[in-house]
């Protein structure tokens, strides 16, 4: 029970930092930008088990194999925004599927636009994410990841990355699957500690400073990563608010937030190259660097061991 409403906290959070209405799905900006790429994107259904789960695929334009991402949506669920997202990633060498979890619980067996279509509103959308079957999520996940890493052109290697709702999932599916190379966290929560101890890939955590509500849950993350001898590695991002990935993006976009949507986006970069390329980092959490907090341009990294 204490985890039911646990996860109802960590998605309320997720959707009470941007209940934009019909803006959360209908970002023209986004489209826009989308509508310009010039790399090969295409629907593709994978099914498993009875389901059948639409996932977008973006393709890089590059010569040799390449690595696939697992991309997991916010609680908007397959939005423009989320699209453009997986599009840029695929421009720095990435495979990348980006499953709509909500396939076929919208109306006429239909998803997340289907369920926005219903109202021209977010509710209906956010409400069927915080319905979603856990166990459900993972499945779906898990024949994503089949798909893609079967597809001729990818190399073998596994990554996972998620935003708000989707960042809690990303380091939910890192408890459960073992072949990933690395875990990307996007201000979402972390799972009991009991299932800590089945990861085998480091995690990266991304964070708002101006989010205290899910920044409150960073110390006991990295208490627990370091007890089951994990790798752990949160940064929070002065001046951004949660859902920075997508404000940063924005027109409209703070100083704060599109600063942690640039420095964000390179980390991740940095680090998917370095896991891509076999140079995994080695140590757990709780050790030197493991808490990165940015503070305007520098970079304060605390050692947590004596916290």
């Amino acid at each position: 029970m204490m985890r039911f409403f646990s996860s109802l906290l960590t998605l309320a959070l997720c959707a009470g930092s941007w209940f934009g209405g019909s803006t959360a799905l209908a970002q023209d900006w986004a489209k826009t930008a989308l509508d310009k790429s010039p790399r090969h994107r295409e629907y593709v259904t994978v099914e498993h088990g009875g389901r059948k789960v639409t996932t977008y695929v973006v393709y890089p334009e590059i010569s040799a194999k390449a690595p696939v991402i697992v991309l997991i949506h916010e609680i908007f669920g397959e939005s423009d925004w989320f699209k453009l997202q997986a599009d840029e990633l695929a421009a720095k060498g990435y495979i990348v599927l980006a499953p709509d979890l909500l396939s076929q619980i919208g109306p006429n067996g239909g998803g997340t636009d289907a369920l926005f279509a219903t109202t021209g509103s977010t509710d209906p959308v956010t409400k069927a994410v915080m319905s979603l079957d856990a166990g459900q999520v993972n499945a779906d996940l898990d024949a994503v990841a089949d798909y893609g890493k079967k597809l001729p052109a990818a190399n073998g290697k596994l990554f996972v990355a998620g935003f708000c709702w989707g960042g809690g999932k990303s380091f939910d599916f890192a408890t459960h699957r073992k072949d990933l190379s690395a875990a990307f966290v996007f201000y979402g929560t972390a799972p009991k500690a009991e299932g800590m101890a089945s990861i085998n890939a480091p995690v990266y955590g991304f964070y708002a400073e101006n989010d205290a509500r899910i920044g409150a849950t960073i110390p006991q993350a990295i208490t627990d990563m370091k007890a089951a001898g994990k790798f752990y590695e949160p940064v929070t991002y002065a001046g951004a608010g949660h859902g920075f990935m997508r404000a940063g993006q924005q027109p409209d976009a703070t100083p704060g937030n599109k600063k942690a949507w640039d420095d964000g986006f390179a980390r991740m970069l940095k680090e998917l190259n370095a896991n891509a390329s076999g140079k995994k980092m080695s140590r757990i959490a709780g050790g030197k660097k493991a808490v990165v907090v940015a503070k305007g341009p520098a970079v304060v990294c605390h050692d947590m061991a004596g916290m």
